[in-house]
């Protein structure tokens, strides 16, 4: 055996395995606005556009406050990464407060952290499919996390509900989710 460059033992011969470059950690967060539909049917095209801009507005005042980056956005919710789930939590907190306070309608919300593939410039696979699940599990004003974040974020003041230990759809093992209550 010789030591290969990389410092790691190698038999002569073989080859090391491919190192997988195209994946950064980050935190994930979703938002949805509850009930989106009904009140689209109640408040008609034009008003719920109007409403939906000032929503977005709202989003991304917030992503900004807490230096989030929005990655898209589909009808009513949005998705946008983190740096550290702290600040995930805090902004959809705000987000959660602002667009009740201020617009009167709510929205719910889903964190999670994990590897993030990069494709084509766009960050993908479970990290993201995960955080799009979670968000699925909140209620009504609700930011819902999953025990990654949570475990990740202690020491920092944030405090949480133990929500539920779920089989999230199309997720392997059971998950436990908590609910951010301060």
């Amino acid at each position: 055996m010789t030591e290969g460059a990389t410092g790691m033992l190698e038999r002569i011969g073989d080859k090391l395995p491919a190192v997988d470059l195209d994946t950064v950690l980050t935190t994930v967060l979703f938002t949805d606005i509850v009930g989106s539909t009904e009140r689209q049917a109640t408040l008609g095209d034009r008003r719920w556009q109007d409403l939906l801009e000032r929503h977005n507005a709202v989003v991304r005042e917030a992503l900004a406050r807490w230096r989030g980056t929005e990655r898209d956005t589909a009808g009513d919710g949005f998705y946008a990464t983190f740096e550290g789930p702290a600040r995930a939590i805090r902004c959809a907190r705000e987000i959660v407060e602002r667009v009740r306070e201020e617009l009167g309608i709510e929205v719910r919300a889903g964190v999670h952290t994990g590897e993030c593939r990069v494709i084509d410039g766009k960050l993908g696979g479970i990290t993201v499919s995960i955080a799009a699940r979670v968000v699925a599990t909140a209620g009504a004003s609700e930011v819902r996390v999953s025990r990654t974040v949570k475990d990740l974020v202690t020491g920092s003041g944030l405090t949480f509900a133990d929500a539920a230990e779920i089989e999230l759809r199309g997720v392997p093992g059971r998950w436990r989710l908590y609910t951010a209550v301060g």
